[in-house]
């Protein structure tokens, strides 16, 4: 009997916020007997080429993103993220979107640098920037940038609320969620939404909303995830259930920015099937 299909649909590298590179990624995955893993850096389709040009034989690749989203129906707006899945790299105005969080980013992250400096902190944003190599710019770069100065210890101690967490944390531009969704599916793309009931990360948005997205597009919910306890995602399976969306798990690897692995949590076959039926943007990509 073949041994059932090991996916992960979510997964960082240096494009972003992961600490791999795109072909460092997939010859992880690989190597952590992954069938098939996805690349989905925060706002950006950057690492894309080189993940395709490094698969392995005997692994998928899933082209995606992980959107920076805001729900507006709170006060304060609540920030949320969105799992795109095989969309089009080059529909118009989900690139136009994207470009414009990325800015956001990069304007965010010098804002609190210059915050940090204030205080008398010695880090660098032309540093922080060169660390990068050209990734979308966050909050990892900067805790990296204080671990570097020995001010803290870890990236989780850096996101405390001392330091980014709270006392230099600033707000940054996000996309609409439900703009997001009907981006994502005008070119092709396949929404997610990531985490929905991770509570450790803070304020959570109501069941009320993602029926709402449900109604105008979502795909599905990630349940299996790092930060969600079991009760929680417990909880994501029987809404996806009662909303008719498929349910997937994911490592969320950002290599040694987290101390997750790669396919310590993954997605049954029958919902990544569901995803590429529901794709018409991209395919994946297949090597040996």
């Amino acid at each position: 009997m073949p041994a059932r299909p090991l996916i992960d649909l979510h997964a960082h590298s240096t494009a972003s916020d992961g600490t791999l590179g795109p072909a460092e990624l997939v010859r992880a995955a690989a190597d952590a007997g992954l069938t098939v893993v996805a690349i989905t850096d925060h706002d950006t389709t950057a690492g894309w080429a080189a993940a395709v040009d490094a698969l392995p034989a005997g692994l998928s690749l899933v082209r995606g993103a992980e959107l920076s989203c805001r729900w507006h129906g709170a006060e304060p707006a609540l920030p949320l993220h969105l799992l795109a899945y095989l969309f089009d790299p080059e529909h118009p105005e989900l690139v136009a979107e994207l470009a414009r969080v990325r800015q956001a980013r990069e304007e965010r992250g010098e804002r609190i640098v210059a915050l940090l400096r204030a205080d008398g902190i010695d880090v660098s944003w032309p540093e922080i920037l060169a660390a990068a190599d050209g990734g979308t710019v966050g909050r990892p770069h900067i805790a990296a940038a204080l671990i570097r100065a020995g001010l803290v210890a870890t990236t989780t101690e850096a996101f405390g609320r001392d330091w980014l967490g709270e006392r230099y944390r600033l707000p940054k531009e996000d996309i609409d969620v439900f703009r997001a969704v009907a981006l994502v599916r005008a070119a092709g793309g396949v929404p997610v939404f990531a985490h929905p009931r991770a509570s450790r990360r803070g304020r959570i948005v109501p069941d009320a909303l993602i029926a709402d997205l449900a109604g105008a597009g979502l795909a599905g919910l990630e349940a299996d995830h790092e930060d969600h306890t079991p009760a929680e995602a417990a909880h994501v399976r029987r809404l996806a259930t009662d909303l008719g969306l498929l349910v997937t798990g994911s490592s969320d690897f950002h290599g040694s920015h987290k101390t997750v692995r790669l396919g310590a949590h993954t997605t049954a076959p029958e919902a990544y099937e569901r995803i590429v039926a529901a794709a018409s943007g991209v395919t994946g990509v297949a090597s040996g």
